[in-house]
């Protein structure tokens, strides 16, 4: 049963450390795309 634990404590460390790393690498903004300004700033 001890077993068990471990195996499911190293999936779920491995499977959150791949969820964080795919959110890590999204696409990034490029430096040259500004953003637009809106009707009413003031």
């Amino acid at each position: 049963m001890l077993i068990f634990f471990i195996v499911l404590a190293i999936i779920l460390i491995v499977g959150s450390a791949m969820i964080l790393l795919r959110t890590a690498n999204m696409p990034k903004i490029p430096k040259n795309i500004k953003p637009q300004p809106y009707e009413d700033d003031d």
